[in-house]
């Protein structure tokens, strides 16, 4: 049964009940991965219909978690990319990166508010300008909402759960896509992270040499291996995953940084555009010394994660 049911009138998509098996479901090593697969994403299609109206109602906090929710979905078919691979996946990773757009261009507006909260006390003319971008943050969340009622959303939603549960993938013939099917989840997850992992210490050997642009990437990789790792976390118990609540220690500490870097390059811009507009505002947290010290603890985050294979 679909997660969301379209509605008879124009609103939120509404999320369907989770059986008392969705409810209760937890991974175990031998489960097949496509089980595992439509386990984690009902659960994040829940979490999307759960924040939805409160977010078309201009709630920052369930858009920040609307927006994580998505993140993890899109993640997660990023994950079984090899096994969910079919005639419709990318018309659905194209309108789930849409959906994640208009969540975005809000979210950065609320977190520009946040920033400029710090500064709009400096006098008249700061709190001028805070008003205006106060503005542009309501008729943000209002086009934001038009577009989450909107019936490009609530089909983007229903193909999106439909497809999880009976797409053209989870039916292909063939010895390969019925074995990546079946496989156990424990054994392709542990593949997986590993290769994953891999890839992000590569990445991170030149993160003090990084512009801005470069180590928003590596954030990225760095949340997406995260995620991954919490969504297999009923596996932890297995072998193959031991040491992962170390890892993603590390891996959150370095999260912790690189997007507190996000946020002062943002607020970099958010200055320069207060200058733009005349207001001669500066914010503080801005600092060579301040990126020092969040470079380095992400540096031996890193440090530290990789110290755990050797």
């Amino acid at each position: 049964m679909s997660l969301y049911q379209k509605p008879a009138n124009k609103g939120a998509p509404r999320a369907g009940p989770a059986t008392p098996q969705q409810r209760t479901a937890r991974l175990n090593p031998m489960m097949a991965c496509d089980t595992a697969f439509r386990l984690a994403a009902r659960r994040y299609l829940r979490e999307l219909a759960a924040c939805h109206e409160l977010t078309c109602e201009g709630d920052p906090d369930a858009l920040h978690r609307m927006r994580i929710a998505l993140t993890r979905l899109r993640t997660a078919i990023l994950f079984f990319s090899p096994m969910v691979a079919d005639s419709r996946r990318a018309r659905i990773r194209t309108g789930l990166k849409w959906l994640n757009s208009q969540l975005g261009v809000v979210r950065d507006l609320d977190v520009a508010i946040e920033q400029l909260n710090a500064v709009h006390e400096d006098g008249p003319h700061t709190e001028t300008h805070y008003r205006s971008w106060s503005e542009r943050r309501v008729e943000g969340h209002r086009a934001l909402a038009r577009a989450l009622r909107s019936p490009r959303c609530r089909g983007l939603m229903a193909s999106t759960s439909e497809w999880i549960e009976s797409g053209p993938w989870s039916t292909t013939k063939g010895k390969r896509a019925m074995k990546a099917r079946a496989s156990p989840i424990a054994d392709y997850s542990a593949e997986k992270l590993a290769r994953w992992q891999a890839k992000l210490l590569r990445k991170s050997q030149k993160l003090l040499k990084m512009d801005a642009e470069k180590r928003h990437r590596l954030r990225l990789l760095n949340k997406k291996l995260s995620y991954s790792l919490e969504a297999f976390e009923d596996l932890f118990s297995d072998k193959r995953f031991g040491g992962h609540e170390a890892r993603l220690k590390h891996l959150r500490r370095a999260q912790r940084s690189l997007g507190q870097l996000n946020d002062d390059a943002k607020g970099h811009s958010l200055s320069a555009a207060l200058h733009r507009e005349g207001a001669h505002a500066s914010l503080q947290f801005l600092s060579p010394k301040r990126e020092k010290r969040l470079l380095r603890t992400a540096a031996n985050a890193y440090h530290e994660l990789s110290a755990l294979e050797d």
